[in-house]
């Protein structure tokens, strides 16, 4: 019988899978963003430390860092993600979380082995990428791609990932994908786009899951 993966809402499983747990958020600043997402209360991390029972923050731009720490915020790590050896933290935590994180490497596979150092044999690390299958950015290329040149992705992302390359590079770096899901368009995301954007979008997961607009994967030193 085929798998069927189920169709979630990205910020809301980070939240329930972080509650009341030791957390350790990958990317946590959000810059160029920061001051902008914590002045909307917007920003993930922020969003986080009320309810985990302990949360630290790795980042590699100083000026979110101190951004962050000019609010308040404890317990961050300037860290360039492809050299995790030089962290000087030694600790583990029960979640981790890299969302949007692993399209913007240039070598995730030293990420997804640097990135065991701080787990232990229930830690749940929480990978978050879009979808290299995903509808609505297949419309919008073709629609507007210019013969090709013009196309629909963040200027810093390097790769695309699909459950099957991505699970891939994880077990190739010693790691197990335990649970996986499809996310769908968040909600603050939809009220800033056309209204026909969300409608192809809504089409299309209605028909495939897998056309949604991103993928997470739940991994594990040890299989569940």
């Amino acid at each position: 019988m085929a798998r069927k993966f189920e169709l979630v809402q990205r910020v809301e499983l980070i939240k329930e899978i972080a509650d009341d747990r030791s957390v350790l958020h990958l990317g946590c600043t959000n810059y160029p963003f920061t001051k902008e997402a914590l002045d909307n209360d917007m920003l993930l991390h922020d969003q986080l430390g009320k309810n985990v029972r302990e949360l630290y923050g790795f980042d590699f731009d100083r000026e979110g860092i101190d951004i962050l720490e000019g609010s308040g915020t404890k317990n961050l790590f300037q860290a360039d993600l492809e050299k995790l050896e030089n962290v000087k933290l030694n600790k583990t935590f029960d979640v981790i979380i890299a969302g949007e994180i692993i399209e913007h490497l240039l070598n995730p596979g030293l990420f997804l082995e640097g990135i065991q150092r701080f787990m232990h044999s229930g830690t749940e690390l929480v990978i978050t990428t879009i979808n290299a299958y995903c509808a609505l950015r297949f419309v919008l290329y073709g629609l507007r791609g210019n013969g090709g040149e013009n196309e629909p992705v963040h200027p810093d992302h390097v790769t695309y990932f699909s459950y099957r390359t991505l699970k891939l590079m994880v077990e190739k770096s010693g790691l197990h994908i335990n649970r996986f899901y499809f996310y769908d368009i968040g909600s603050d995301h939809r009220k800033f786009n056309p209204w026909y954007y969300n409608l192809a979008n809504d089409l299309a997961v209605k028909v495939s899951p897998q056309l949604s607009d991103g993928i997470i994967a739940i991994c594990g030193l040890e299989k569940e």
